[in-house]
């Protein structure tokens, strides 16, 4: 059936397919139209909402500038990065930064940290609890666990702006972003997608502005299977929609990142 196809996508679309019938009953339970095979809305269990619980508070703002790790578990962990020169008690900017299928914190990390002095930001960087996020292996539940905890930390000791969280990724994890960060827009402020392939939110809740750049010669992730339909299908949701697309293929643009990510 899907003969021919690379093999990340021809396991994106057996993934999608299995949810499809589930899917479209839940589309129309909730209004949404066009759901499809690809691009189609998951709605998550009760118990498996999606939904994140931490939030911006007081902060002791003991975290040092720089890079290091979460500490929250070993093995699979993460890393934070608080920006040279952040003066304590200012409300820093942070963007939580997921990586695509088999990789790290340390590894999308490393792909942005090039731009971190020019950008001004915090960033949170956990790692998926297995070899890709949640939602890609049957719906939400140990990475937002996850997720909620490695905030509560970090908003506990760093003053973040709670005007500007973003939520932020790349290939799966740019899927992630937008699955995660639809289901929890009383707390991303901006969602940003480089090169998605599909969205599996649970009850969307806001309604924050999305990013989204995609390379036409991605052969990873086909921009016609991906970013051309979720684009429309997002916009037809009322979502104001920064689309770009670039010559190139399955990577992040360094002048896009930049802009996308930039707070000031």
């Amino acid at each position: 059936m899907w003969a021919g196809l690379h093999p990340p996508l021809q396991s994106l679309l057996l993934f999608e397919t299995m949810a499809t019938e589930y899917s479209r009953r839940k589309a129309l339970q909730i209004g949404l139209a066009g759901a499809g095979a690809l691009c189609g809305y998951r709605v998550a269990p009760p118990d498996r909402s999606g939904r994140l619980r931490a939030r911006p508070g007081p902060a002791s703002d003991t975290l040092a500038p720089g890079l290091g790790v979460l500490g929250l578990q070993a093995g699979r962990d993460g890393l934070v990065f608080v920006p040279e020169g952040h003066t304590p008690g200012e409300p820093v900017p942070l963007v939580v930064l997921f990586h695509g299928a088999g990789g790290s914190g340390r590894g999308i990390l490393q792909r942005f940290q090039p731009l971190l002095p020019e950008l001004a930001l915090a960033v949170l960087a956990p790692d998926s609890r297995g070899s890709t996020w949640d939602v890609r292996q049957g719906g939400f539940g140990d990475d937002v666990a996850f997720i909620d905890r490695a905030l509560e930390r970090f908003f506990t000791k760093v003053t973040v702006d709670p005007a500007r969280i973003i939520a932020a990724g790349f290939s799966d994890g740019a899927s992630y972003a937008l699955s995660l960060g639809l289901t929890n827009g009383d707390l991303f402020t901006r969602i940003v997608a480089f090169s998605p392939g599909f969205m599996a939110p649970g009850k969307r809740v806001g309604r924050p502005p999305i990013f989204v750049s995609h390379g036409t010669g991605d052969d990873i992730l086909p921009i016609d299977v991906t970013s051309r339909r979720l684009v429309p299908q997002l916009r037809r949701l009322g979502y104001a929609v920064d689309y770009r697309e670039f010559d190139g293929g399955h990577t992040v643009k360094p002048e896009l990142a930049l802009e996308a990510l930039q707070t000031r």
